[in-house]
Protein backbone atom coordinates (compact mmCIF):
# COMPACT_ATOMS: atom_id res chain seq x y z
CA UNK A 1 0.00 0.00 0.00
CA UNK A 2 2.97 1.89 0.86
CA UNK A 3 4.86 1.48 -2.18
CA UNK A 4 1.56 2.47 -4.42
CA UNK A 5 1.11 5.63 -2.49
CA UNK A 6 5.02 6.67 -3.22
CA UNK A 7 4.40 5.69 -6.76
CA UNK A 8 1.46 7.81 -7.24
CA UNK A 9 2.52 10.82 -5.65
CA UNK A 10 6.20 10.78 -7.17
CA UNK A 11 4.00 10.30 -10.71
CA UNK A 12 2.09 13.36 -9.03
CA UNK A 13 5.48 15.29 -9.25
CA UNK A 14 6.43 14.59 -12.55
CA UNK A 15 2.99 15.76 -13.79
CA UNK A 16 3.52 19.18 -11.94
CA UNK A 17 7.37 19.62 -13.70
CA UNK A 18 8.36 22.67 -13.13
CA UNK A 19 4.78 24.74 -12.98
CA UNK A 20 4.56 26.79 -9.51
CA UNK A 21 1.38 25.37 -8.13
CA UNK A 22 0.06 27.08 -4.07
CA UNK A 23 -1.98 24.99 -2.29
CA UNK A 24 -3.52 27.73 0.11
CA UNK A 25 -3.21 31.33 1.80
CA UNK A 26 -1.33 29.29 4.53
CA UNK A 27 2.47 28.32 5.34
CA UNK A 28 2.08 24.49 4.92
CA UNK A 29 3.38 23.53 7.55
CA UNK A 30 3.16 20.08 10.27
CA UNK A 31 1.61 19.73 13.57
CA UNK A 32 4.84 19.00 15.19
CA UNK A 33 6.46 21.58 13.28
CA UNK A 34 7.72 23.37 16.55
CA UNK A 35 8.55 19.73 18.65
CA UNK A 36 12.12 20.40 18.66
CA UNK A 37 14.20 22.92 19.55
CA UNK A 38 16.16 25.56 16.66
CA UNK A 39 19.16 24.18 18.50
CA UNK A 40 18.18 20.16 17.25
CA UNK A 41 17.01 21.95 13.74
CA UNK A 42 20.51 22.77 12.88
CA UNK A 43 22.00 19.54 14.48
CA UNK A 44 19.64 17.34 12.04
CA UNK A 45 19.70 20.56 9.26
CA UNK A 46 24.04 20.30 9.48
CA UNK A 47 24.35 16.59 9.14
CA UNK A 48 21.66 16.44 5.95
CA UNK A 49 23.72 18.80 4.22
CA UNK A 50 26.66 17.02 5.21
CA UNK A 51 25.19 14.08 3.75
CA UNK A 52 24.25 16.39 0.13
CA UNK A 53 28.02 17.87 0.17
CA UNK A 54 29.31 13.94 0.37
CA UNK A 55 27.22 12.37 -2.33
CA UNK A 56 28.20 15.45 -4.41
CA UNK A 57 31.46 14.00 -4.08
CA UNK A 58 32.93 17.51 -2.21
CA UNK A 59 35.98 17.25 0.06
CA UNK A 60 34.84 18.46 3.42
CA UNK A 61 38.54 18.39 4.96
CA UNK A 62 39.13 21.17 3.04
CA UNK A 63 39.22 24.49 4.88
CA UNK A 64 36.46 26.04 2.76
CA UNK A 65 33.83 23.46 3.41
CA UNK A 66 34.71 22.46 7.13
CA UNK A 67 32.09 24.70 8.35
CA UNK A 68 29.78 24.90 5.55
CA UNK A 69 27.15 22.55 7.06
CA UNK A 70 26.80 23.95 9.93
CA UNK A 71 26.83 27.66 8.18
CA UNK A 72 23.70 26.50 6.14
CA UNK A 73 21.88 24.96 9.26
CA UNK A 74 22.34 28.04 10.96
CA UNK A 75 21.30 30.85 8.20
CA UNK A 76 17.97 28.60 7.61
CA UNK A 77 16.95 28.50 10.95
CA UNK A 78 18.03 31.84 12.29
CA UNK A 79 17.76 33.49 8.83
CA UNK A 80 16.55 32.53 5.60
CA UNK A 81 13.45 30.29 7.60
CA UNK A 82 13.30 32.13 10.68
CA UNK A 83 9.53 33.43 9.64
CA UNK A 84 8.26 29.74 9.66
CA UNK A 85 8.22 30.41 13.84
CA UNK A 86 5.56 32.20 14.87
CA UNK A 87 7.42 33.40 17.92
CA UNK A 88 9.66 35.67 15.02
CA UNK A 89 6.22 37.30 14.28
CA UNK A 90 6.52 41.31 14.91
CA UNK A 91 4.52 43.20 16.94
CA UNK A 92 2.39 45.45 14.58
CA UNK A 93 1.65 48.25 17.69
CA UNK A 94 -0.89 50.40 15.75
CA UNK A 95 -2.02 53.89 17.34
CA UNK A 96 -5.30 55.91 17.09
CA UNK A 97 -5.12 58.34 14.08
CA UNK A 98 -5.39 60.85 16.09
CA UNK A 99 -4.65 63.34 13.01
CA UNK A 100 -7.63 62.03 10.99
CA UNK A 101 -5.68 61.21 8.00
CA UNK A 102 -8.15 60.09 5.65
CA UNK A 103 -6.20 59.14 2.38
CA UNK A 104 -4.18 56.12 1.76
CA UNK A 105 -0.64 55.14 2.97
CA UNK A 106 1.95 53.48 0.68
CA UNK A 107 5.21 52.00 1.75
CA UNK A 108 6.95 51.86 -1.68
CA UNK A 109 9.96 49.38 -2.34
CA UNK A 110 10.25 47.13 0.78
CA UNK A 111 13.00 44.83 -0.27
CA UNK A 112 12.16 41.33 -0.57
CA UNK A 113 14.30 38.33 0.08
CA UNK A 114 12.81 35.13 0.01
CA UNK A 115 13.56 31.67 -0.95
CA UNK A 116 11.06 29.36 -3.77
CA UNK A 117 9.87 26.56 -2.01
CA UNK A 118 10.09 24.42 -5.07
CA UNK A 119 13.68 24.83 -5.51
CA UNK A 120 14.52 26.37 -2.77
CA UNK A 121 15.91 29.35 -4.94
CA UNK A 122 15.90 33.17 -3.87
CA UNK A 123 13.18 35.42 -5.10
CA UNK A 124 14.74 38.89 -4.83
CA UNK A 125 12.24 41.83 -5.79
CA UNK A 126 10.17 44.65 -4.27
CA UNK A 127 7.07 44.78 -1.92
CA UNK A 128 4.62 47.97 -1.97
CA UNK A 129 1.91 47.76 0.89
CA UNK A 130 -0.79 50.57 1.49
CA UNK A 131 -3.59 50.95 3.57
CA UNK A 132 -6.53 53.54 4.42
CA UNK A 133 -6.95 54.38 8.00
CA UNK A 134 -10.35 53.17 9.89
CA UNK A 135 -9.47 54.53 13.25
CA UNK A 136 -5.90 53.13 13.78
CA UNK A 137 -2.40 53.36 12.25
CA UNK A 138 0.95 51.34 12.42
CA UNK A 139 4.13 52.61 12.72
CA UNK A 140 6.07 52.16 9.47
CA UNK A 141 8.81 50.04 10.07
CA UNK A 142 6.37 47.61 11.00
CA UNK A 143 4.96 47.72 7.54
CA UNK A 144 8.68 46.33 6.41
CA UNK A 145 8.74 43.71 9.24
CA UNK A 146 5.64 42.22 8.51
CA UNK A 147 7.17 41.50 4.78
CA UNK A 148 10.16 40.10 5.92
CA UNK A 149 8.09 38.02 8.35
CA UNK A 150 6.35 36.08 5.83
CA UNK A 151 9.27 36.60 3.42
CA UNK A 152 11.73 34.58 5.09
CA UNK A 153 10.24 31.12 4.61
CA UNK A 154 9.87 28.86 1.99
CA UNK A 155 7.56 30.29 -0.28
CA UNK A 156 5.54 31.10 -3.59
CA UNK A 157 4.87 34.88 -4.09
CA UNK A 158 1.05 34.67 -4.83
CA UNK A 159 0.73 33.21 -0.82
CA UNK A 160 3.45 35.84 -0.11
CA UNK A 161 1.34 38.78 -1.13
CA UNK A 162 -1.84 37.82 -0.02
CA UNK A 163 -0.22 36.71 3.87
CA UNK A 164 1.17 40.20 3.81
CA UNK A 165 -2.67 41.85 3.33
CA UNK A 166 -4.28 39.44 5.58
CA UNK A 167 -1.54 40.31 8.50
CA UNK A 168 -1.95 44.03 7.87
CA UNK A 169 -5.70 43.52 7.66
CA UNK A 170 -5.72 41.91 11.19
CA UNK A 171 -3.72 44.51 13.00
CA UNK A 172 -5.26 47.28 11.25
CA UNK A 173 -9.02 45.97 11.96
CA UNK A 174 -9.64 47.34 8.44
CA UNK A 175 -10.43 45.69 4.94
CA UNK A 176 -8.30 48.23 3.27
CA UNK A 177 -5.36 46.81 2.37
CA UNK A 178 -3.21 46.02 -0.61
CA UNK A 179 -0.08 44.91 -2.10
CA UNK A 180 1.76 44.59 -5.05
CA UNK A 181 4.90 42.28 -4.92
CA UNK A 182 7.41 42.56 -8.25
CA UNK A 183 9.74 39.87 -8.00
CA UNK A 184 12.58 37.99 -10.10
CA UNK A 185 13.02 34.04 -8.78
CA UNK A 186 15.93 33.01 -9.58
CA UNK A 187 14.53 29.37 -10.25
CA UNK A 188 13.85 30.97 -13.58
CA UNK A 189 16.76 33.19 -13.80
CA UNK A 190 19.23 30.65 -13.36
CA UNK A 191 17.97 27.70 -14.55
CA UNK A 192 15.14 25.83 -16.16
CA UNK A 193 14.14 28.19 -19.21
CA UNK A 194 17.32 30.42 -17.25
CA UNK A 195 15.37 33.72 -18.28
CA UNK A 196 17.76 36.79 -16.73
CA UNK A 197 15.45 39.77 -17.81
CA UNK A 198 11.87 38.29 -16.51
CA UNK A 199 10.22 38.81 -13.19
CA UNK A 200 6.90 37.76 -11.69
CA UNK A 201 3.75 40.60 -10.71
CA UNK A 202 1.64 39.98 -7.61
CA UNK A 203 -0.96 41.53 -6.44
CA UNK A 204 -3.69 41.37 -3.40
CA UNK A 205 -6.06 44.23 -3.31
CA UNK A 206 -8.80 44.28 -0.31
CA UNK A 207 -11.53 46.43 1.08
CA UNK A 208 -11.51 49.97 -1.06
CA UNK A 209 -8.70 49.03 -3.13
CA UNK A 210 -11.54 46.82 -5.14
CA UNK A 211 -12.91 49.93 -6.63
CA UNK A 212 -11.10 51.17 -9.71
CA UNK A 213 -10.55 54.44 -9.19
CA UNK A 214 -8.47 53.49 -5.73
CA UNK A 215 -6.74 50.81 -7.42
CA UNK A 216 -5.17 53.14 -10.12
CA UNK A 217 -4.19 55.85 -7.12
CA UNK A 218 -2.82 53.21 -5.67
CA UNK A 219 -0.61 52.17 -8.90
CA UNK A 220 -0.24 55.85 -10.07
CA UNK A 221 1.83 56.26 -6.53
CA UNK A 222 4.31 53.60 -7.58
CA UNK A 223 5.09 55.17 -10.74
CA UNK A 224 6.25 58.49 -8.49
CA UNK A 225 10.16 58.69 -8.73
CA UNK A 226 11.16 58.82 -4.73
CA UNK A 227 15.10 58.92 -5.74
CA UNK A 228 16.16 61.36 -3.34
CA UNK A 229 19.75 60.99 -3.65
Amino acid sequence: MFELSSKMNEERIEEIGEDHIGTSAKTPLRADAFAISDKEKIERIQESVKDILITLGMDLEDDSLQGTPKRVAKSFVNELFMGLNPKNMPKASTFENNYNYGEMLVEKNIVVYSTCEHHLLPIIGRAHVAYISDGKVIGLSKMNRIVEYFAKRPQVQERLTMQVVQAMQEALGTEDVACVIDAKHLCVNSRGIKDIESSTVTAEFGGEFKDKDRKREFLDYLKMDTDFE
